[in-house]
């Protein structure tokens, strides 16, 4: 089995190279091919990745590309984790929505739609590259913003799914507070990519939600950014993202008054990559769990065993809409569990999504398909019209100062700016 991993020179990668030999006999990976074009950064990362694997007794081979074509030959898989502009793209979409007012993110508002601009282009061009040689093969995206880029490769024709670690952290954490082992909790977990809420989690066919409210209320709230009283008003745990959406205010008062969440990751970046370079290094470094993307390696290598194995299961996935949400259009992406297994990924039925929920889920979702639009075809009035249906957004002056801003930072990644 061979699985090729596009951004494999992220300081990231440690952690899923980590994962795959951990779990060697749930994913019996035969090479792992880190593909990256900054090919200094992609040895040192790759140089670790081979000693953890040593030391962890994985007997597959890591290697290295620069460019993806050479990487496809005999290929199972494709994992992208890439970041179009690097760390100083991810500090500007952070930092200039601030002087509109508005919330400073990558994956949400002005700065996710700048994000999906510029990443859409390249991955489906990458994805074009996965369908000529290799045609079987699996596209996993991990690269932000998941909803609309694995919306982009689903709408070409792409065999593709999106994963997020969100789902995977609540069970993980869930788990440890009743006392459980993590595969026994089941969410219902719905919603779209960074705007989901957990409405139940069974353990043996009992929902234990209420039970965690009730009892560890106190030690959930603070991860998600709400309160304790909030999350018992609304009887369900969202994600961490919803802050964004229920505090928006306050989050660009903190965002203001504090140094973007980028400039703190380069600088753990750096850090890292003087660690990796230590030929005495095997194992990932405890500064990397600052990085984010917590159980990122389990919920990919559990994902790539159910599609390229013979042990189909439930993973909560980014997925074609299809009906399961009946008041989104069917070519909408949602993320919500779904039964995956060698050839399908369908989602499991669900319990129709509550108006307070679904009203916004219709919202953003009419937001991505706008920003696809833009990201396919460029336009500055669509940029604007993307900006402007966003809930974040919604105001004809700060959608024409954000489309402004967003067109003079991105330029050089829009070639029809």
């Amino acid at each position: 089995m061979k699985i090729a991993v596009v951004g494999g020179g992220s300081t990231y990668t440690p952690e899923l190279v980590d994962g795959i030999g951990r779990l060697r006999e749930t994913l019996p990976i035969d090479e792992l091919v880190l593909v990256d074009p900054a090919a200094e950064r992609l040895e040192l990362v790759a140089g670790l990745g081979r000693r953890i694997l040593a030391r962890l007794g994985h007997r597959g081979r890591l290697t290295t590309a620069t460019s993806l074509e050479p990487a496809l030959d005999g290929v199972d898989a494709v994992l992208l984790q890439l970041r179009v502009g690097g760390q100083a793209a991810r500090n500007q979409d952070e930092t200039w929505p601030l002087e509109c007012g508005c919330v400073g993110q990558e994956t949400t508002g002005a700065g996710g739609l700048a994000k999906a601009l510029r990443t859409v282009p390249v991955v489906l061009e990458l994805a074009e590259q996965v369908r000529a040689a290799a045609p079987q093969a699996w596209i996993i995206d991990f690269t932000n913003p998941v909803g609309i880029v694995t919306r982009a490769l689903l709408g070409a024709g792409h065999r593709a799914v999106g994963l997020c670690n969100v789902a995977i952290g609540f069970q993980r954490r869930f788990a440890a507070l009743l006392g459980v082992p993590p595969e026994s909790v089941e969410l219902d977990h719905v919603g779209l990519n960074h705007l989901t809420w957990e409405r139940a989690a069974r353990v043996d066919g009992v929902d234990r939600l209420p039970e965690l409210l009730a009892e560890h209320v106190d030690e959930i709230a603070p991860p998600v950014g709400m309160s304790a009283d909030q999350l018992r008003a609304l009887g369900v745990v969202p994600s961490y993202y919803l802050r964004y959406f229920y505090a928006h205010d306050e989050v660009v008062r903190e965002q203001r008054a504090a140094p973007s969440r980028a400039a703190e990751v380069a600088e753990i970046e750096r850090q890292l990559l003087e660690l990796y370079a230590d030929p005495a290094l095997d194992e990932k470094p405890e500064l990397l769990g600052q990085r984010g993307g917590a159980f990122y390696s389990e919920a990919a290598v559990q994902l790539a065993a159910a599609l390229l194995g013979d042990a189909p299961g439930r993973y909560v996935v980014n997925l074609r809409n299809g009906g399961t949400l009946p008041f989104l259009p069917d070519d909408a992406v949602i993320e919500v569990p779904a039964s995956v297994s060698r050839d399908d990924v369908a989602a499991v039925p669900l319990e129709p999504l509550e108006p307070l929920y679904a009203g916004l889920v219709a919202h953003v979702t009419a937001y991505e398909q706008l920003a696809l639009e833009a990201a396919l075809h460029g336009g500055r009035q669509r940029v604007f019209e993307a900006l402007l249906a966003h809930p974040l957004v919604g105001q004809v002056d700060r959608a024409e100062g954000l489309t402004d801003r967003l067109i003079a930072y991105n330029r050089e990644y829009l070639p029809w700016a």
